[in-house]
């Protein structure tokens, strides 16, 4: 009889993959030997494999660059990374060995720019992109890059005021760009994203002011939607009503010569997972060069901003099952040793899911389970796979220790779960681990950051001795002990 967690898995998948294989029964992750992982640094504990950021953006430059030779696209590709889904500077230091542009959302990006160019890891050329509402912050920050020089610097105009904002803290000459406020799927409970001008009034607005203002030079139209880029009908009509725009903004104002169509390829959350990147990346660029052929004006650079995709893919999260609670007939939780409302926010606030394995005890019969987290919150918990409705693991044995992982969590998660702050319920923050290869290819680890103390809680919350000599919290005695 087939009833050991590997035959579920070879029956309900298409198994082994291209980064998960198994040896002696245990779980590896690109070669990684996570139950040695496990061994050597204990759990909970959260890492990221470095590795995989880089191979992700050059699998994009390549589909990229195919779709433009084959079309005989003109411009060319920028590939930029969107901040906001990392901001650690290992994640920024492996994805610019790339020779890719930054993306930012808000005033302090502008000084992680500002370090990373400092470091030799951004150069002038670099371009970088500015979205989000900008508060006056934020404008400080944007103009004092620009005025120091950094000329490839480009914030995306989100409301009517910020060009004068911009305009009036700006030295000199500056290249903008405007985001489309596009419509939302119909089961969205708004019509219209709060991001950007509406379609019908960019042309206007461009008219207004920026047309006769000498100290702008509008360079880059933006678009993006909140379901991503999927092939769906709602994607394409959207992406065509905003080549619509580009080509009648490009009538009146030479300048404009770049798109950006943001970000949202999707990341792999299931075993199961399929899409196919290639398709959509040269359809994309069919459309945009047939619009522009057609209208008779010159194609447009296209600019992406990938933030998921650059990182969500290297991350991974694994957790000890301490105990299983069988409360009725039918439902036995497995207990982990964090929560993953602090650990994986996406899974509770969002409902998002990812690939959940166990990482040993692959040769043993299996069972139906819920997990459960540590704290005292009822939404603390975990219930099914993205294609199951249920999680199945290796049957708890009080006298073997279960492990089981959770993939593709590298975006997002430590910034929304407050990563080296408080966590609910006073859960700590697990280890984080760093994986990388060397010259020679073989993998070494090392601990960006131990696991939250008793101690740096207290201090956050004032019942430390980490205070300045006014009695105020000082930063700089209260950061995370961590190392590159």
């Amino acid at each position: 009889m087939k009833t050991k967690y590997i035959d579920l898995i070879e029956q309900t998948y298409d198994f082994p993959q291209e980064e998960f294989q198994l040896e002696d029964n245990k779980l590896q992750f690109h070669g990684v030997d996570l139950y040695n992982l496990v061994q050597r640094y204990g759990t909970p504990l959260k890492f990221t494999y470095l590795p995989k950021i880089s191979k992700n953006i050059q699998r994009a430059k390549e589909w990229f660059g195919a779709a433009m030779a084959k079309h005989d696209y003109k411009g060319s590709y920028h590939y930029c990374y969107c901040t906001k889904s990392s901001h650690f500077e290992h994640v920024l230091n492996e994805a610019l060995k790339n020779d890719i542009h930054i993306e930012t959302s808000s005033a302090f990006d502008i000084n992680i720019v500002e370090h990373l160019k400092k470091k030799g890891k951004i150069s002038k050329d670099t371009y970088v992109i500015c979205n989000g509402f900008k508060r006056d912050q934020y404008v400080q920050n944007i103009a004092r890059l620009i005025n120091e020089g950094h000329k490839n610097c480009i914030p995306i105009i989100d409301n009517y005021e910020e060009i004068e904002l911009l305009s009036e803290a700006i030295e000199g000459k500056f290249k903008v760009g405007i985001r489309i406020a596009s419509e939302e799927e119909p089961k969205f409970e708004f019509y219209t994203s709060r991001l950007g001008i509406g379609y019908k009034n960019i042309v206007p607005f461009y008219n207004q002011s920026i047309k006769n203002n000498d100290q702008v030079e509008l360079k880059m139209l933006h678009f993006f939607i909140n379901t991503g880029i999927r092939d769906t009908a709602y994607y394409w009509n959207e992406l065509l009503k905003c080549l619509k725009v580009y080509i009648s903004l490009k009538k009146v104002c030479p300048t404009l010569d770049s798109l950006n169509i943001g970000g949202g390829f999707p990341i792999k959350n299931s075993l199961a997972f399929e899409y196919d990147y290639e398709y959509m990346v040269d359809e994309i660029i069919h459309q945009i060069k047939q619009a522009c052929d057609e209208a008779e004006v010159e194609v447009p650079h296209i600019f992406t901003e990938f933030g998921s995709f650059t990182v969500g893919e290297s991350g991974g999260t694994i957790y000890e099952v301490l105990y299983q609670k069988q409360q009725n007939d039918r439902e036995k939780w497995n207990m982990i040793n964090s929560s993953f409302i602090t650990t994986m926010p996406d899974s509770w606030a969002i409902s998002k899911r990812f690939i959940t394995l166990a990482i040993n005890r692959w040769n043993e019969e299996y069972e139906r389970v819920l997990l459960g987290g540590l704290t005292c919150d009822s939404d603390d918990y975990y219930n099914s796979e993205q294609h199951m409705n249920a999680i199945y693991m290796p049957k708890y044995k009080k006298d073997k220790p279960l492990y089981i992982g959770f993939f593709n969590t590298g975006a997002y998660q430590e910034t929304i779960g407050g990563f080296g702050g408080l966590q609910h319920c006073l859960i700590p923050h697990p280890k984080h681990i760093l994986i990388q290869k060397d010259d020679k290819g073989n993998l070494k680890t090392s601990v960006f950051a131990e696991q939250q103390t008793a101690e740096e809680f207290l201090s956050i919350l004032g019942y430390g001795s980490k205070k300045d000599e006014n009695g105020l919290l000082d930063p700089k005695k209260m950061l995370v002990s961590s190392k590159n």
